[in-house]
């Protein structure tokens, strides 16, 4: 359980009797029951000693050097005889009441929670009292046992609360339920009803659907058909506007560089308008720009020389990237013509 239960009053009366006997037996001035309540320890039982310096309700800050801090944490028995004469304890604060004797063992939750403690104290050596630490041990036992019972009452009373629930829940439901049958036949009526009237409209839609797909096929033929036009006026218009251009500048230029521009200029053109050239693009989609343009002018008839004076760069640079052409559209074989390869690709 997360929340731990209250401790009743009438256990709370037995731990009373406990810590005063405990105090009687081990003839010590303090024998108490302390709680851990984060941040502080509580002094929750005290013995009704003649000369006992704690009440019930005094608190103390955890983790402060306290005797119970460390039975806390270690989870054992701690014997102090005397804290003056330890270093360990000579500073510890339980020293302002006078208590140099401390003999204390934590008490548990039956999960394993720290619940406190149970420890007697004196204002001096007390090896009478360290002669009754089985009887120490034995009430704990008895605090325990009575924890033990309180979270076995609790979980009782929780698993009776969750039955009692579940049966009422369940109670719900069958009323639920059966004004739900009640209302089914009625709403089985209106459903036929509703279904028959969806299928008529149904059928209403399917017929305009019918004649929206008949509208929209005729749309799209003359979509194809106004596609077909377009493609057509813009080949006339390549071949009005920017070929015959071509032809008298290729006439009129004379060195080779410039023809060779020229040529190249007039393929990317016939590509441009070409549905080859979407799917060469994509055949070489592995090819760097500057590989591209190389594989292009090697379909062209170019050769190695031409290619580095078109390009304005050394031999070596073509060579260079004529290999990596031939690694990326897989010619493993040196026996095989880069440009019959290339140009087989159409």
């Amino acid at each position: 359980m997360r929340e731990k239960p209250g401790i009743p009053q009438g256990m709370l009366n037995r731990w009373q009797r406990v810590v005063d006997m405990l105090a009687r037996l081990l003839e010590v001035p303090a024998g108490l029951i302390m709680k851990r309540v984060p941040p502080e320890h509580r002094v929750f039982i005290a013995s009704r000693s003649p000369h006992n310096p704690y009440v019930v309700g005094d608190t103390f800050t955890l983790d402060t050097g306290l005797y119970c801090d460390t039975v806390m944490r270690d989870r054992r028995l701690l014997l102090v005889r005397d804290a003056v004469e330890d270093p360990e304890w000579d500073r510890n604060p339980d020293l302002k009441h006078g208590m140099v004797f401390y003999l204390g063992l934590p008490l548990a939750w039956p999960d394993g929670s720290i619940f406190g403690t149970i420890c007697v104290l004196d204002g001096q050596t007390n090896e009478h009292a360290v002669t009754y630490t089985d009887l120490l041990v034995e009430f704990k036992g008895v605090v325990e046992s009575d924890l033990a019972y309180l979270v076995e009452v609790a979980e009782r009373r929780q698993a009776q609360q969750m039955l009692q629930q579940a049966r009422d829940e369940l109670e719900s439901r069958v009323r639920e339920r059966t004004r739900a049958l009640g209302a089914l036949n009625e709403d089985l009526s209106n459903e036929v009803e509703m279904r028959r009237r969806t299928e008529v409209s149904l059928r209403k839609r399917e017929k305009e659907l019918e004649e929206a797909n008949a509208a929209l096929r005729v749309l799209l033929r003359r979509i194809e058909g106004a596609r077909t036009d377009l493609e057509e006026r813009m080949l006339a218009n390549m071949n009005q506007l920017i070929f015959p251009y071509l032809n008298r500048l290729k006439r009129r230029v004379t060195d080779d560089k410039g023809r060779a521009y020229i040529d190249i200029l007039e393929t990317n053109i016939n590509e441009l308008t070409s549905p080859l050239g979407s799917r060469l693009s994509a055949k070489f989609s592995r090819l760097t720009p500057t590989e591209l343009e190389i594989a292009k002018l090697v379909m062209q008839g170019k050769t190695t020389k031409m290619i580095a004076e078109i390009l304005n760069t050394a031999t070596s640079t073509v060579d260079f990237h004529r290999n990596n052409i031939r690694k990326k559209v897989g010619i493993s074989s040196a026996r095989v013509n880069l440009r019959a390869y290339l140009s087989s690709l159409h």
